[in-house]
């Protein structure tokens, strides 16, 4: 990407939110556009972390066989009274509704409903079962309280995954696959959850868990046994049977050792039973020849919400006290930019540019005429990039000056060891999140003689 053409405001950021510096800076510099509370549009890079976010959610559901499809986010009324739900969501004030000379119709704060409208059309014998259907859409909430900018909007994206099941065992075999498959989408995305025992609310069934993220930001309160790994919402002591509850449903026995935190939800995974399948009367044949009702889950990631935490998550402060961002290396869209101090070396810059794109690495060439070096590298710290590349005064023709932005730690390097670097690290992001470029500074840097192409590469 050409900084010019971006349209992102340069950085002159003195005061944040304290609550949610990250998004606000975001906000300022133009990355985030704000059209009414809780309502959002993306410039190029939120965009592109949000969408690398919906890969590695998809590419570890359809490892598990899930099924991707698209239901409709206006959605009938009729399929609402069916499960019961309408009334409820609408004298909650949770719905946004649209009235036509065709009928009422919902913008769809979740798709139970959908599902199951699509599921009985689909499924009809036990040799179908078990199905899991996903989908990465927008949802609608008229939420009395917007707060945390992406955290909890209006409009959000998320992901809603279904499960259709024969019995009882068939549905803890889908919940469990599909919680095997979150432990390992937040991984990739470099987020430690905690699953935690979770109260149903409006969703209804009889278990469910959420997957919570500790953060002084979180609107959540948790317990949490922070060896083991093992919590519940704290909205579960409201119930008169806790302690049997989660004795049977978690084996949770001791709660007077646990922690008291607070968190953002990311994720909630619900056993649903056959409360939506009898409702609107779904059913299959089973292997009798008899119809029963679809045993179904219900799975969720607030994929906005996944990525105002990223944000929050990535903040910085360089050795003069100015917030930044660094994202992480899974989900970051453009590993580096690249900066310049004068025509002559823009015109490398420019050269660089182009073979890191040739080599399939996205990066950011700042190509304006306007603004000094420092106010470049300022801007640079706002954009999320890991890495900064600056070819100055201290490089000669064919280095450049490589700075970790997380730590400032920076080196300079052979402008054709950096792209080879760049190009094994572009490779490896999706199976190691945790590999860093400054690992070849290191206890890797006799193995940097080895990497492909790099003999091949002349800027």
């Amino acid at each position: 990407m050409k900084l010019s053409k971006s349209g992102i405001k340069n950085a002159r950021i003195k005061v944040v939110d304290q609550s949610y510096p990250a998004q606000d800076i975001l906000l300022q510099s133009g990355q985030l556009s704000q059209y009414s509370s809780g309502i959002y549009g993306y410039n190029n890079v939120p965009l592109k972390v949000k969408q690398n976010i919906e890969k590695i959610i998809k590419e570890e559901l359809e490892k598990r066989d899930c099924i991707e499809v698209e239901l409709p986010t206006l959605q009938p009324k009729k399929i609402w009274e069916e499960s019961g739900r309408w009334d409820k969501y609408i004298n909650e004030g949770t719905m946004l509704t649209v009235k036509s000379k065709k009928g009422e119709f919902g913008l769809a704060p979740t798709a139970e409903e959908a599902i199951v409208d699509f599921a009985r059309e689909q499924i009809d014998s036990y040799k179908k079962l078990p199905t899991i259907y996903y989908q990465i859409g927008e949802k609608y909430r008229d939420e009395l309280r917007n707060r945390g900018c992406l955290l909890r909007g209006k409009s959000f994206l998320m992901m809603d995954a279904y499960s259709f099941n024969k019995d009882e065992e068939d549905l803890q075999k889908s919940y469990d696959t599909i919680k095997d498959a979150y432990m390992n989408i937040f991984r990739r995305l470099g987020l430690e959850v905690i699953p935690v025992a979770a109260e149903s609310g409006a969703i209804g069934g009889n278990k469910s868990e959420e997957f919570m993220v500790v953060s002084e930001i979180g609107e959540d309160s948790i317990l949490v046994d922070e060896e083991n790994k093992k919590g519940f919402n704290v909205e579960i002591l409201e119930r008169l049977d806790y302690e049997e509850y989660l004795k049977n449903e978690y084996g949770i026995e001791d709660i007077s050792k646990l922690k008291k935190k607070k968190a953002i939800e990311l994720g909630h995974i619900f056993q649903l039973g056959t409360k939506y399948s009898d409702a609107m009367k779904a059913k299959y044949v089973n292997t009798n020849g008899k119809e029963e009702s679809f045993y179904m889950g219900c799975y969720g990631i607030g994929v906005s919400r996944t990525l105002a935490t990223i944000y929050e998550k990535s903040l910085i402060r360089d050795e003069k006290g100015n917030l930044g961002i660094s994202l992480p290396i899974s989900v970051a869209p453009y590993l580096l930019e690249i900066i310049a101090n004068s025509d002559e070396k823009q015109k490398r810059a420019e050269a660089l540019y182009e073979v890191l794109k040739n080599h399939g690495i996205s990066s950011i060439l700042d190509d304006r005429e306007e603004g000094s070096l420092g106010s470049k590298i300022r801007d640079c710290q706002i954009l999320g990039t890991p890495y900064l590349g600056i070819i100055g005064n201290r490089t000669k023709e064919d280095e450049i000056e490589v700075q970790v932005l997380a730590t400032g730690e920076s080196k300079i390097m052979k402008t054709a060891k950096l792209v080879a670097i760049l190009e094994k690290l572009n490779y490896n992001k999706n199976k190691n999140p945790n590999y860093k470029l400054e690992d070849y500074w290191h206890t890797k840097e006799k193995k940097m003689d080895n990497l492909e192409k790099e003999e091949e590469i002349s800027i």
